[in-house]
């Protein structure tokens, strides 16, 4: 069912390809205005079908496929164009395949599976989101390097963390 949060979530499913044409062409404070605005619907999204009481399967799925497109799309390019070190986007984009990995043995299996985010996974979204607004910022604005090797580490170390945890609660439910 296609509900408002479904709508926000295709919306930015569908804003990765244009935040990779803003990168590419170098239109810095577009691509980062398009961030900003598909992080904020991330969190509108999932508000809304709670207060809405609109929670889907389609919503459960196109919600963290969204974000995942979003967020590949913006490590890879970014490392690509040398704005953040592509170790940062290696991690971060390893962790997702790993968990999308996860998620097809999970159906491929028929083990029932339900999606919920840990704190770990919810305070790693904020780490990787603000990487990027902070990094193309700084393309825009004077960079503060104290911030952005903080945020280099911070989501570097949350990534590892919440995969750790990820794979650890995927082969307790697999082995149930």
């Amino acid at each position: 069912m296609l509900n408002l949060p479904n709508l926000l979530s295709l919306a930015r499913l569908l804003s990765a390809p244009l935040l990779i044409i803003f990168l590419i062409n170098q239109f810095y404070a577009w691509a980062l205005f398009l961030f900003i605005a598909a992080s904020l619907s991330d969190a509108v999204d999932g508000l809304l079908a709670r207060l809405l009481q609109q929670r889907t399967l389609l919503g459960a799925y196109l919600d963290p496929a969204a974000d995942k497109l979003l967020s590949a799309s913006a490590y890879i390019t970014l490392a690509i164009l040398n704005i953040l070190p592509a170790w940062v986007a290696v991690i971060v984009v390893s962790r997702d395949i790993i968990i999308c990995l996860g998620l097809f043995i999970f159906l491929f299996t028929s083990h029932g599976l339900e999606i919920k985010p840990s704190l770990a996974s919810k305070i790693t979204t904020i780490f990787q989101f603000n990487t990027v607004i902070f990094g193309l910022y700084f393309q825009i604005k004077p960079p503060w390097p104290f911030l952005l090797d903080f945020l280099f580490t911070g989501t570097a170390f949350m990534t590892v963390i919440s995969g750790f945890q990820y794979i650890l609660k995927g082969i307790k439910i697999f082995n149930q």
